[in-house]
């Protein structure tokens, strides 16, 4: 459509061949990061020595455990994506190789199922196609894109800090580390432009925490 191409135009065709092979790759990303992800949480009292002490430094499990990061490589494969079909395409296909990978340990290495947690990835999952389509235009021009990145960063930001009426404090340092980098993934043109859309997210946030308060 010409008002979504106005935004942001796909980036020229990949081969077929070329496009099972990115969606493929994406995939098996999903079931190593989602295997790696449990192996942390339930393994985190014997860890190998260097993975251990990451963990105690960094709280790696519990953040793995979150929605931060995992909002941010998906808006990263969206918005590098040659297209929004594309990116539809490879988010989708992340979010199925993690969340199934993350639980076929819980369920026959670790011995249980959280049902009620597998159910909120399992909707988040299926949305996920939807979501990488509107974000893709995040990196494109005009108003409507800077209202879409200044969103994303706005719900990283309440994903990163905790607030209230008398607090105002940081989740963890590897959240600030994957807020500031999604701020430098959606950057705009200009400095000046960046700076706008970060207030924006301020804003946006703000307006969020009072509506949809997030506790991932």
């Amino acid at each position: 459509m010409t008002f979504l191409s106005n935004i942001r135009s796909a980036d020229k065709r990949l081969s077929p061949g070329r496009m099972v092979c990115s969606t493929a790759a994406i995939v098996l990303l999903g079931i190593a990061l989602g295997l790696f992800s449990k192996y942390l949480d339930y393994r985190q009292g014997q860890l190998p020595a260097v993975l251990m002490f990451l963990d105690e430094t960094f709280d790696l499990h519990n953040f793995l455990g979150r929605f931060a990061i995992w909002i941010f490589l998906a808006v990263g494969l969206s918005v590098y994506s040659n297209s929004p079909a594309r990116a539809a395409i490879n988010v989708f296909a992340f979010f199925v190789g993690m969340v199934a990978s993350y639980y076929w340990y819980s369920t026959f290495i670790a011995g249980f199922f959280p049902r009620s947690y597998a159910m909120i990835w399992a909707g988040f999952t299926v949305l996920s196609p939807l979501l990488a389509f509107i974000c893709w235009y995040a990196k494109g021009n005009g108003w409507i894109s800077l209202v879409l990145s200044s969103a994303i960063c706005a719900v990283l930001f309440n994903l990163t800090f905790a607030s209230g009426l008398t607090y105002f404090d940081l989740r963890s340092v590897l959240e600030l580390i994957t807020f500031l980098c999604c701020l430098a993934m959606l950057r705009r043109r200009t400095v000046k432009d960046t700076a706008v859309m970060a207030a924006l997210a301020v804003a946006i946030a703000v307006v969020l925490h009072a509506f949809v308060p997030l506790y991932f």
